[in-house]
């Protein structure tokens, strides 16, 4: 029994089942019994005992009854519903947080402070980049989670995030392959300027603007296995029930700018850091290409759901 007038999260999950179930005026009571709906007394009265019945056979000529299975009502028979687990979400994460672009930007950055400024200076400048980089990441998650989750396009979000993981993954590979100095999947040139402008300046306001810029550029072309994860935790949470989720999602995204700004920060020579990663900027895009095909075969099949 869900109570719907001072309850939202309860109230989300009404909207969603109503639609789910092609209730065209929702209302109060409403009863949920296998593919049925009865909606108001009158209608629960008088179908009540008949659902019951017809539900119990319906279970029983059904095959498909694991633990993890949600009514689909056009089907009649139950089928799996991935769900995001934590250990899919980090190691989705983790993949996702192995960003080139993200990396050179916050390298540069760092750079361009590290030679005049003291470390509580790199510490500031690089931890307000980091910050911006979060906290956008964050906000973009959590408004296409709610258009998504209202919407009822849960489940084509998440497939379609899975199918844009598999493309960036291919595309990541042949990059990483092909032996060219420019890469398909990267800044576009018209913005490196107006990101030099930013990173020249180096100030507080000018790193968080950094941040927001990246994220930008960079969500269209990295965020594949972003999608997928918002389409699964949309299909199975509200979006104060998924919000733990989505926060740990982009704490792990930005654990490795957080290793770099420290390395940085407390020896490691910045141009050396830079220096590493053009040398292993190839070996990266083919990491993250080969892991964003997993994720994404992973979501597809429901394994780790």
């Amino acid at each position: 029994m869900l109570e719907v007038y001072h309850n939202a999260s309860n109230l989300d999950t009404f909207a969603v089942m109503s639609r789910q179930y092609g209730i065209s005026s929702p209302g109060v009571p409403t009863l949920f019994i296998g593919t049925a709906a009865m909606v108001g007394d009158a209608d629960i009265t008088n179908r009540f005992e008949a659902t019951i019945l017809a539900e119990k056979e319906r279970i029983a000529s059904c095959t498909s009854t694991t633990p993890e299975t949600v009514t689909v009502p056009d089907t009649g028979c139950t089928t799996a519903s991935p769900k995001p687990t934590i250990q899919l979400v980090v190691a989705s994460a983790l993949i996702d947080s192995i960003n080139p672009c993200a990396f050179s930007v916050l390298i540069f950055l760092l750079i361009s402070v590290v030679s005049v400024k003291s470390r509580r200076r790199v510490l500031m400048t690089g931890g307000m980049y980091i910050t911006a980089v979060f906290i956008f990441y964050l906000l973009s998650g959590a408004g296409l989670f709610s258009v998504v989750h209202f919407s009822g396009f849960s489940a084509l979000l998440s497939l379609a995030g899975a199918l844009i993981a598999l493309i960036l993954g291919g595309i990541n590979v042949i990059d990483a392959m092909r032996n060219r100095d420019e890469f398909i999947l990267a800044i576009p040139e018209s913005k490196k300027d107006l990101i030099e402008k930013y990173v020249s300046t180096a100030s507080l306001p000018a790193a968080f603007a950094l941040g927001i810029l990246v994220g930008i550029f960079e969500l269209p072309c990295t965020g594949g296995i972003y999608l997928a994860i918002l389409g699964l935790m949309s299909r199975n949470y509200s979006l104060m029930e998924g919000l733990p989720y989505l926060v740990l999602y982009n704490l792990v995204f930005v654990l490795p700018l957080v290793l770099i700004l420290v390395l940085v920060a407390y020896g490691i020579n910045a141009e050396r850091a830079n220096e590493w990663r053009i040398r292993h900027r190839r070996t990266l895009r083919l990491i993250v290409g080969l892991a964003m095909i997993a994720i994404g075969i992973i979501i597809l099949s429901g394994w780790m759901g």
